[in-house]
């Protein structure tokens, strides 16, 4: 494959899962924040307001977000990513599965975040050589 379609590739992926976190740290923890955001803090037994947890965490994913975008030199934000979306998804099964169900569930979100990462990945790699 062509070094500029990699890095084509790797371009379009970063893009694209920085945006899974941008707007999931910004939209529904930030500026309008979810019904279902507040009932999961409250499932996870960290005795703080859901509001706090919620805007601490959307911050969280914004610079994720960021990271994942502007520091294409490193590999670091993308393990990170997948990580994260791993275990939300582990989370949410655990302590609310119902809202693995409904529409607009975090199944796709979370498993198509870490393709995008292994693109990256494998980009990341094939750039190297």
């Amino acid at each position: 494959m062509q070094n500029s379609k990699i890095t084509h590739i790797s371009f379009i992926s970063r893009l694209s899962l920085g945006f899974l976190f941008l707007y999931h740290g910004l939209v529904p923890k930030i500026l309008w924040l979810s019904p279902v955001e507040t009932h999961l803090v409250s499932l996870s037994g960290i005795d703080f307001p859901a509001n706090i947890i919620s805007l601490l965490a959307g911050v969280s994913e914004i610079f994720l977000g960021f990271s994942v975008i502007f520091f294409r030199k490193s590999i670091i934000p993308v393990y990170i990513a997948v990580v994260v979306l791993l275990l939300l998804l582990l989370f949410v099964g655990l302590v609310s599965p119902k809202y693995l169900v409904e529409a607009f569930n975090p199944v796709t979100t979370n498993i198509l975040g870490p393709g995008l990462c292994y693109l990256i990945w494998f980009a990341h790699k094939s750039e190297k050589f």
